[in-house]
């Protein structure tokens, strides 16, 4: 029997680093084995924010990769200013009171005239060559991959013009993702935005979310199906990890300006002022990037001597860190709009034997995973109590070396058991 060929349409692809790449980097490993071969259409020379060039090797030599040419705003962006222009593409806003004139203007400008983003000068020229590859090669499915949304109408054009099947997934929401609110949006492009993401929802033949609360904000706006397939964990071999010798509390990844747990330094700081034996066995991990506001939030509460900044890492790498750190924190904004975002490391987190150490908002869906999967403690903004009271937990636990996880219930969060249910809409 023939493999089923599907064309996915997806900006980040290794060399890419980062979160992004990992879903469908995996969902492409796996698909093969459910007789559908995946065919990766991206963009030629990008300009990714984060390179790993070691997941590359993740990419099997069989798979077919069409590559095209891509104008990178950023770039132009950079001749402005270099450092603004690559900090807003990684995600990293400044408060509003601390922004500069260029980075004011650069987010105006990325706001208001590169809707939905900035890679929407890649719509046009890929519609233009897919239409013609996929009634060449006999492609009948396409499924596109946002964070950028802009790909989403590349599917949307390929739909109207070939009828082919398209499957919409959603990383992360559209008009109520967190940054949105800081491009400094006309009344306009907000009706642009919602109109784009509207005419999307409702002609795509399913959609895919990674959250249950995504799933119910897209149901107020369209009927077509919509189903919860999260990102997950993948086996990783990277041989015997010893134990940090310090009480480490480490957090892998990007920790941007607005993820600043004012409450956790607050609790920290108290430790180390009032436990002696505490603050001798103390270490805080940062492996990823990481804001100066938030390093400046760590300083003023005179932590810093504790920090250790190791920046970014490549994914095998990050993967020793989460195994060998005492706890691994994983930090959301306390607000609404981020109750439907699950970070992908929560799943490498899960199956690293490590307790997490969570905060965000209420009743999110990282908090239901973590309760379900008892994986570590999920805690809100305004419990410094219970805050305190976890990690002194912990750190007796960690006296004793009896600091370690009990998860159950992680199967179905593992890369080919998701794929597996991908494999059903397709």
């Amino acid at each position: 029997m023939a493999k089923k060929k599907v064309l996915i349409i997806s900006y980040y692809w290794p060399p890419a680093g980062g979160p992004g790449v990992q879903r469908w980097l995996k969902f492409v490993k796996y698909l093969p084995e459910f007789n559908i071969e995946p065919i990766v259409y991206v963009p030629e020379q990008p300009n990714y924010p984060l390179i790993d060039e070691s997941l590359v090797d993740e990419v099997s030599k069989d798979l077919e990769t069409i590559r095209q040419p891509i104008k990178e705003p950023y770039r132009l962006a950079g001749l402005f200013s270099k450092k603004t222009s690559k900090t807003i593409s990684k995600g990293i806003i400044s408060e509003n009171n601390k922004q500069s004139v260029i980075e004011k203007a650069l987010l105006y400008i990325r706001g208001n005239f590169f809707i939905p983003d900035a890679r929407k000068n890649w719509v046009k020229p890929s519609v233009s060559y897919l239409s013609k590859y996929i009634l060449e090669q006999g492609v009948n499915t396409v499924i596109t991959t946002g964070p950028p949304h802009s790909l989403h109408l590349i599917g949307l054009q390929l739909k109207e013009k070939t009828g082919v099947k398209w499957l919409a997934d959603f990383r992360d929401p559209w008009t109520t993702i967190g940054y949105h609110k800081h491009l400094k949006l006309t009344q306009k492009a907000k009706q642009k935005h919602k109109a784009l993401e509207k005419a999307v929802l409702n002609t795509a033949d399913q959609i895919i979310v990674t959250s249950t609360v995504t799933k119910k904000e897209f149901e107020a706006i369209t009927t077509k199906p919509i189903a919860v397939i999260t990102n997950g964990y993948d086996t990783e071999f990277v041989g015997e990890v010893v134990l940090d010798s310090k009480f480490s509390i480490a957090h892998i990844g990007s920790l941007l300006s607005k993820r600043n747990p004012e409450i956790l330094w607050r609790v920290l700081s108290d430790l180390v002022k009032t436990n002696k034996t505490f603050a001798t066995h103390f270490q805080l991990n940062f492996v990823g990037t990481i804001s100066e506001n938030v390093l400046n939030s760590i300083a003023n509460h005179g932590l810093s001597k504790y920090v250790n900044n190791v920046g970014y890492v490549s994914h095998s790498e990050s993967i020793v860190f989460q195994k060998k750190s005492q706890i691994l924190l994983l930090i959301e904004i306390d607000s609404e709009e981020t109750k439907g975002i699950i970070p992908g490391k929560l799943f490498e987190y899960m199956v690293s034997n490590r307790p997490i150490l969570a905060l965000g908002p209420k009743g999110s869906d990282v908090e239901k995973i973590i309760t379900e999967t008892n994986t570590g403690n999920y805690l809100y903004y305004d419990d410094y109590q219970a805050l305190q009271t976890i990690i002194l937990k912990h750190y007796k636990a960690f006296l004793n070396n009896t600091l370690e996880s009990h998860p159950i219930g992680l199967k179905k969060y593992s890369r080919k058991s998701l794929t597996a249910s991908l494999s059903k809409l397709l």
